[in-house]
C-alpha cells in the first residue's frame, strides 16, 4: 500500500517573534520537507491577523520555488472568492513558468479573515459569480481554452505566460458540497479533517466526490485527506503539545459557521459582521501520539478513507517540536511501507545526510 504525503503549513507568529521570523520558519521547513522526501508543501491565506503572517501564498510560493528543488509547492488555499479569475490564473501561470511541474493551486471557499478584511478584498467588485464560475474560469485560463462564443467580449483572451505544465488545481473544502463541486468539475479533491472533524461528513464526501466524479475529461478522481497530526517521543509530551490548542467556531445568525484561530478573532468576528453570534470552543481534532500509535491512526484512516493523498498540518508553539513531529513522521511512513518513503527510503537517507 503506499500513499503520497504532503504538508500544509500556515506561517504561524510564535510568541515573542514577528513575522519576518514566521516566513524564516516557512522556508526552513519547506527544505526540510524536501530533504525529508515529502511529496508537496503548501501555504495558507489569512488576512487580518496577527497570529499567521502568510496574507498572499503566490508571493510566498514564488520564494520558495527559489529555495528549493524539487518539492512541489502550492496554496492551500488561494480565497478565489475574492479575487479575478484571470488575475489568479496570471500569477500561477507565472510561478508555473518559474517551477514547472511543480506548481499547485488549491482553492478555497473560506473567506480567510474577518469581515473587515473581506470587505477590503472585495472592494469595487460587483460580479457576483458563485466560487463554481469562478474556478471554471481559473481553470480555462490556467490551460489556455478558448471561450466557445467568439462574440464574447473576452473572446481571445490568454492569461500571459501561457505555461507548458500548467499549475494543478484542487478544490479544498470541508463539507459535501464542496465534494459535489469538485467531482463536478473533474478537478482532485481534498477534505480538511482538521476543519470538520465529522468522520462521518467526511467519509460521505469522500463518497460523494467519487461517485459524482467527472469522467469525460479523461482523469480519475483524486481524493486527499487534510489532518492536524502531532508525533513525539512519548505520548506524554504528544498529549502536551497538543493540548496547547483549541477549536474555535462562531455560529452567526444568518446560519454561517466558520473556524478561527482563537476567542478573540471570533469575538471580533461577530463584532465585525453585525450579527448575534454563539461561540463555540472545542478540543481540536489532532492525531496526536508516538510513532507507534501515529502510525496505527495513519493506518486506520487510509482503511476508512482509502484516499490518495495525506495532507498533514502540525500546529505546535515550538518551531523545533514541528521539525521533529516531520522527522518522526517520516520514519513513520518509510518503516511501515504506508508511502512512497519506503520505496525511496536509501535514496532519502543519502540526501539527508
Amino acid at each position: 500500500m503506499s500513499i503520497r504525503v504532503g504538508i500544509l503549513d500556515q506561517t504561524p507568529i510564535y510568541e515573542g517573534e514577528t513575522a519576518v521570523d514566521a516566513f524564516r520558519h516557512t522556508i526552513e521547513l519547506a527544505q526540510r520537507a524536501e530533504q525529508l522526501g515529502f511529496h508537496r508543501f503548501w501555504v495558507s491565506e489569512h488576512h487580518d491577523s496577527g497570529h499567521v503572517a502568510g496574507s498572499s501564498p503566490e508571493v510566498l510560493i514564488s520564494h520558495l520555488l527559489a529555495h528549493t528543488k524539487r518539492i512541489r509547492l502550492g496554496s492551500g488555499g488561494v480565497m478565489l472568492q475574492h479575487y479575478s479569475p484571470y488575475k489568479v490564473a496570471e500569477n500561477f501561470n507565472i510561478l508555473a513558468a518559474l517551477g514547472p511541474g511543480r506548481v499547485d493551486l488549491g482553492i478555497g471557499r473560506a473567506p480567510g479573515g474577518l469581515p473587515r478584511s473581506t470587505q477590503a478584498l472585495q472592494e469595487g467588485i460587483q460580479e457576483a459569480a458563485s466560487l463554481q464560475e469562478k474556478i471554471v474560469q481559473v481553470k480555462r485560463y490556467i490551460h489556455n481554452v478558448p471561450l466557445e462564443d467568439p462574440s464574447h467580449p473576452l473572446a481571445g483572451l490568454s492569461a500571459s505566460p501561457v505555461s507548458d505544465i500548467p499549475a494543478e488545481l484542487y478544490v479544498l473544502g470541508a463539507s459535501v458540497d464542496s465534494a459535489g463541486m469538485a467531482a463536478e468539475l473533474g478537478l482532485p479533491y481534498v477534505f480538511s479533517l482538521f476543519i470538520n472533524s465529522n468522520i462521518e461528513v467526511a467519509l460521505q464526501a469522500i463518497r460523494v466526490y467519487r461517485e459524482q466524479f467527472d469522467r469525460s475529461q479523461g482523469r480519475e478522481p483524486y481524493a486527499a485527506l487534510a489532518i492536524s497530526l502531532i508525533v513525539a517521543e512519548s505520548e506524554e509530551e504528544a498529549e502536551g503539545l497538543a493540548s496547547e490548542h483549541m477549536l474555535v467556531k462562531i455560529h452567526l445568525e444568518s446560519g454561517k459557521v466558520l473556524t478561527v484561530g482563537s476567542v478573540e478573532q471570533a469575538e471580533e468576528f461577530g463584532r465585525q459582521s453585525n450579527e448575534t453570534y454563539r461561540i463555540e470552543i472545542l478540543e481540536p481534532s489532532v492525531t496526536r501520539g508516538t510513532k507507534e500509535s501515529v502510525g496505527q491512526a495513519l493506518l486506520k484512516f487510509q482503511q476508512e478513507f482509502a484516499v490518495e493523498e495525506f495532507i498533514v498540518t502540525t500546529a505546535t508553539r515550538d518551531f523545533t517540536k514541528r521539525i521533529r513531529s516531520f522527522e518522526l513522521l517520516r520514519e513513520i511512513l518509510a518503516e511501515q511501507g504506508l508511502s512512497e518513503f519506503a520505496l525511496e527510503s536509501k535514496a532519502q537517507e543519502a540526501a539527508i545526510g
